[in-house]
Protein backbone atom coordinates (compact mmCIF):
# COMPACT_ATOMS: atom_id res chain seq x y z
CA UNK A 1 0.00 0.00 0.00
CA UNK A 2 1.22 3.39 -0.78
CA UNK A 3 1.51 6.16 2.13
CA UNK A 4 -0.40 8.90 2.40
CA UNK A 5 1.14 12.35 2.90
CA UNK A 6 -1.17 14.87 4.56
CA UNK A 7 -0.16 18.39 5.02
CA UNK A 8 -1.48 20.35 7.93
CA UNK A 9 -2.53 23.66 7.34
CA UNK A 10 -2.00 25.21 11.12
CA UNK A 11 -2.43 28.73 10.02
CA UNK A 12 -5.01 30.92 10.98
CA UNK A 13 -4.92 33.08 7.31
CA UNK A 14 -6.53 31.66 4.26
CA UNK A 15 -5.01 33.29 1.10
CA UNK A 16 -1.57 31.36 3.13
CA UNK A 17 -3.01 28.25 3.64
CA UNK A 18 -4.30 27.95 0.11
CA UNK A 19 -0.23 29.07 -0.99
CA UNK A 20 1.87 26.56 1.27
CA UNK A 21 -1.46 23.76 -0.14
CA UNK A 22 -0.38 24.34 -3.50
CA UNK A 23 3.18 24.25 -2.85
CA UNK A 24 2.72 20.91 -0.67
CA UNK A 25 0.65 19.03 -3.70
CA UNK A 26 3.79 20.38 -5.88
CA UNK A 27 6.15 18.68 -3.59
CA UNK A 28 3.52 15.29 -3.62
CA UNK A 29 0.96 15.85 -0.99
CA UNK A 30 -1.88 13.24 -1.70
CA UNK A 31 -4.50 14.96 1.29
CA UNK A 32 -5.08 18.80 2.56
CA UNK A 33 -5.96 18.76 6.07
CA UNK A 34 -7.82 22.26 7.07
CA UNK A 35 -6.60 22.44 10.62
CA UNK A 36 -7.64 23.07 13.67
CA UNK A 37 -6.79 26.85 14.24
CA UNK A 38 -7.76 27.83 10.35
CA UNK A 39 -11.55 26.62 11.14
CA UNK A 40 -11.43 28.16 13.72
CA UNK A 41 -10.27 31.56 12.30
CA UNK A 42 -11.70 31.20 8.92
CA UNK A 43 -14.71 28.85 9.59
CA UNK A 44 -15.98 26.08 7.00
CA UNK A 45 -15.15 28.60 4.44
CA UNK A 46 -11.78 27.27 4.29
CA UNK A 47 -12.97 23.73 3.77
CA UNK A 48 -15.16 24.92 0.71
CA UNK A 49 -12.33 26.98 -0.70
CA UNK A 50 -9.24 24.39 -0.17
CA UNK A 51 -12.13 21.62 -2.17
CA UNK A 52 -12.70 23.98 -4.63
CA UNK A 53 -9.13 25.13 -5.63
CA UNK A 54 -7.91 21.27 -5.46
CA UNK A 55 -11.08 19.08 -6.01
CA UNK A 56 -9.24 16.17 -6.65
CA UNK A 57 -7.28 16.19 -3.50
CA UNK A 58 -8.56 14.27 -0.49
CA UNK A 59 -10.02 17.19 2.29
CA UNK A 60 -9.63 16.70 5.95
CA UNK A 61 -11.38 19.37 8.41
CA UNK A 62 -9.61 18.30 11.84
CA UNK A 63 -12.59 19.79 13.84
CA UNK A 64 -11.76 18.20 16.90
CA UNK A 65 -14.85 17.24 17.81
CA UNK A 66 -15.13 15.95 21.45
CA UNK A 67 -19.08 16.12 21.52
CA UNK A 68 -22.31 16.47 18.76
CA UNK A 69 -20.32 14.22 16.83
CA UNK A 70 -23.46 13.96 13.77
CA UNK A 71 -23.65 17.64 13.54
CA UNK A 72 -20.01 18.58 13.20
CA UNK A 73 -19.51 15.64 10.80
CA UNK A 74 -22.65 16.68 8.57
CA UNK A 75 -21.53 20.30 8.78
CA UNK A 76 -17.62 19.69 7.61
CA UNK A 77 -18.89 17.17 4.73
CA UNK A 78 -21.44 19.56 3.82
CA UNK A 79 -18.60 22.17 3.29
CA UNK A 80 -16.75 19.70 1.24
CA UNK A 81 -14.81 17.55 3.77
CA UNK A 82 -13.96 14.10 2.61
CA UNK A 83 -12.43 13.11 6.26
CA UNK A 84 -13.59 14.81 9.27
CA UNK A 85 -11.37 14.56 12.59
CA UNK A 86 -12.62 13.26 16.21
CA UNK A 87 -11.42 13.16 19.12
CA UNK A 88 -10.97 9.60 20.47
CA UNK A 89 -11.28 10.93 23.87
CA UNK A 90 -14.75 11.75 23.13
CA UNK A 91 -17.57 9.53 24.68
CA UNK A 92 -18.14 6.38 22.68
CA UNK A 93 -21.72 7.14 21.80
CA UNK A 94 -20.13 10.26 20.30
CA UNK A 95 -17.91 8.82 17.78
CA UNK A 96 -20.54 6.18 16.62
CA UNK A 97 -22.64 8.89 15.74
CA UNK A 98 -19.62 10.42 13.73
CA UNK A 99 -19.59 7.04 11.86
CA UNK A 100 -23.18 7.23 11.35
CA UNK A 101 -23.11 10.31 9.64
CA UNK A 102 -20.38 10.00 7.64
CA UNK A 103 -21.87 6.92 6.14
CA UNK A 104 -25.10 9.45 5.35
CA UNK A 105 -22.55 11.91 3.92
CA UNK A 106 -20.07 9.91 2.11
CA UNK A 107 -17.35 10.96 4.06
CA UNK A 108 -14.73 9.32 6.82
CA UNK A 109 -13.74 9.96 10.05
CA UNK A 110 -10.79 10.22 11.60
CA UNK A 111 -10.19 9.64 15.14
CA UNK A 112 -7.16 11.77 16.75
CA UNK A 113 -5.69 9.61 19.40
CA UNK A 114 -4.36 13.04 21.29
CA UNK A 115 -4.73 12.55 25.12
CA UNK A 116 -5.89 8.75 24.96
CA UNK A 117 -3.96 6.90 27.36
CA UNK A 118 -3.92 3.39 25.87
CA UNK A 119 -3.70 4.15 22.11
CA UNK A 120 -3.55 0.75 21.36
CA UNK A 121 -6.79 -0.38 23.26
Amino acid sequence: MKPILQVALDLINAHRAIQIAREAIEGGADWLEAGTPLIKSEGLEIVRKLKKEFPDKTIVADMKTMDTGALEVEIASKAGADVVCILGVADDETIKEAVRASRKYGTKVMVDVIGVDDKVK
